[in-house]
């Protein structure tokens, strides 16, 4: 029987296998928590957009898929227990309140940093993690998140920036960089996974939908474009990585963890760079080559 399945697999290469249907606990968690999200890969991917602001990065307004989407991720460990890691998007003056209701609620906060200069307002990351079933972790995670959007900074004339209008060669991306992507409104973006990091937690895989990933958005037009990303190293990959970033003129914004206790160790690394298009997807390319996410073959090239 075995072997006759492994023949169906040899004469149907092409037929795509439905994704297993979201877990009821799992609709239950957006439901309470009120927020969309989706159920791919043995993750729950919870989304906390922050459409109520308005960025600017070095003079360019920028859209909330380059950067500015906030998560939370629960997959299922052994024993009954749901993990869960998530990065908010914060302004200044919400970062200790919601700092304060995450670990009033038992919960761990991992991270804070920037993963940008020169942005109005000013925008941070806390990285969060829990343990728990889900609807625990979705009851002492909804405080944290009803805080925030909750008191949005005043609008300034000073911080409308630079519209970049065109559009990107996405195609021409993906076969640059290796990977395809997805578009969402004017971002593209491309999103690697670690799989040569085997992290895992209480029995349960942390990969690319639970933080584990390197990834490039782009923003603009082919001949006037923005990029900024996270690329997942390893500790031997840093100071390669940094070369070729400063090498290629893409400047880095942050350097530090996300998930603490891991083995082995990951470090996160963000950067923000500004020109053609296609020249910035061949920094990330250069960036990535001294990682073990390894370009494959995409639509693009096929």
């Amino acid at each position: 029987m075995r072997r006759c399945f492994a023949f169906l697999l040899l004469l149907l290469p092409n037929v795509a296998f439905a994704q297993a249907p979201m877990p009821a606990d799992y609709q239950t968690v957006l439901t309470t928590l009120g927020k969309q999200g989706d159920f791919k890969d043995n993750v729950l991917k919870v989304n906390i957009p922050r459409n109520d602001l308005k960025i600017m990065i070095d003079g360019v307004a920028t859209p909330t898929p380059f950067g500015f989407g906030g998560w939370i991720a629960l997959t299922k460990g052994t024993g009954g227990m749901d993990v869960m890691m998530g990065d908010l998007v914060l302004t200044e003056d919400e970062v200790n309140p919601v700092m304060s209701a995450l670990l009033t609620n038992g919960l761990d906060v991992t991270a804070l940093h920037n993963h940008f200069f020169f942005d109005t307002p000013r925008i941070y990351y806390m990285h969060v993690h829990g343990h728990g079933t889900s609807s625990e972790l979705a009851t002492k995670v909804k405080p944290a998140l009803a805080l925030i959007g909750a008191h949005p900074p005043a609008a300034s004339a000073a911080s409308a920036g630079r519209a970049i209008t065109g559009t990107l060669d996405s195609a021409a991306l993906a076969k640059i960089v290796g990977y395809d992507g997805e578009q969402t409104g004017a971002v593209y973006k491309i999103t690697i996974g670690r799989p040569d990091v085997p992290l895992k937690e209480m029995g349960a895989a942390i990969n690319a939908r639970m933080g584990l990933n390197t990834w490039a958005a782009f923003y603009g037009s082919d001949a006037d474009a923005v990029i900024a990303g996270d690329i997942a190293m390893l500790d031997r990959e840093v100071t390669p990585v940094l070369k070729s970033l400063r090498a290629s003129g893409i400047d880095v914004v942050a350097i530090h963890h996300h998930m603490t206790g891991t083995d082995p160790q990951v470090i996160f690394l963000h950067y923000w760079g500004k020109g053609a298009a296609q020249k910035l997807a061949a920094a990330f390319r250069s960036a990535i080559d001294q990682t073990g996410a390894r370009p494959r073959t995409t639509a693009a090239q096929k």
